[in-house]
């Protein structure tokens, strides 16, 4: 019997393979091809009272300092770098995790900035957060800048957004409740929020990513900008009390409250 030959796909049936391997082709650059996004995450907290990287965070000379219980801790974010890029399949694979945000690049690093100009920006925001609280903390206190002096390191992390943790820790340092004991009561409190020298708490962002970190690390309650109480709401890490703030003496108000067992204030 002669050899009968096999039937060759019809043209329909070889353009739709044709389109699923364009398709396939397509997928694999974009799947590898970087995006104009950043992917942030928690990053690390660091107790103002304590020590960061074997460092005092906060030292203080030409004035008695007292030793605390509790913790006052600042949060952060970790996220890629600006010149970092990020793929299709990250951005996939970190969309869905509650634990990590994708947004546009745009909307946390300036537009046409290198890394080393970001990190310059970043040093210089928080040289003068670490200006306004120390400013705000000794005026609190009616303590000469001249007299008193404040030295805060922590090491690499930068921005503005630790300044009411550091007033809050110059203030516990030097004089904690006003009655011998601590602001924090011996809890491990933490928080987010700039700080200008009139003493207003202002937002930061990224709320809902400090508050893991903080949940993390042992904190109970959260000391928040009100203006992002929503934001902070947002799968709010089970235990962690969230007090808004919007002053220095809106946030002695509630920490006098939590150690008392007063009405204190919640998002």
């Amino acid at each position: 019997m002669p050899d009968v030959p096999a039937a060759l796909p019809s043209p329909r049936v070889r353009a739709l393979a044709l389109c699923a391997l364009l398709l396939a082709a397509l997928y694999a650059v974009a799947a590898l091809a970087p995006l104009p996004y950043t992917i942030m995450q928690p990053g690390i907290t660091a107790d103002t009272l304590g020590r960061y990287r074997g460092k005092q965070v906060i030292t203080i000379t030409g004035a008695p300092v007292r030793s605390t219980s509790g913790q006052l801790r600042m949060t952060t974010i970790a996220a890629t770098a600006p010149g970092e890029e990020i793929s299709l399949t990250d951005a996939l694979a970190a969309w869905p995790d509650p634990a990590r945000a994708v947004v546009p690049s745009e909307a946390v690093y300036p537009s046409g900035r290198s890394t080393e100009e970001v990190e310059k920006q970043n040093t210089a925001d928080m040289r003068q957060s670490q200006d306004a609280a120390t400013a705000v903390a000794l005026r609190h206190l009616h303590l000469a800048p001249g007299r008193v002096k404040v030295s805060l390191d922590l090491a690499d992390v930068g921005g503005p957004s630790a300044g009411l943790l550091f007033t809050l820790g110059i203030i516990d340092r030097l004089d904690g409740d006003g009655h011998g004991g601590d602001l924090t009561g011996g809890r491990v409190v933490a928080g987010t929020g700039t700080i200008d020298e009139a003493g207003r708490v202002g937002p930061v962002g990224g709320v809902a990513l400090k508050t893991r970190a903080a949940a993390r690390d042992g904190a109970t309650v959260f000391l928040v900008p009100r203006a992002e109480c929503s934001d902070a709401k947002v799968d709010t890490p089970k235990g962690l009390r969230l007090v808004p703030v919007d002053t220095l003496d809106g946030a002695l108000k509630a920490l006098a409250a939590l150690r008392n067992g007063g009405p204190v204030p919640s998002c």
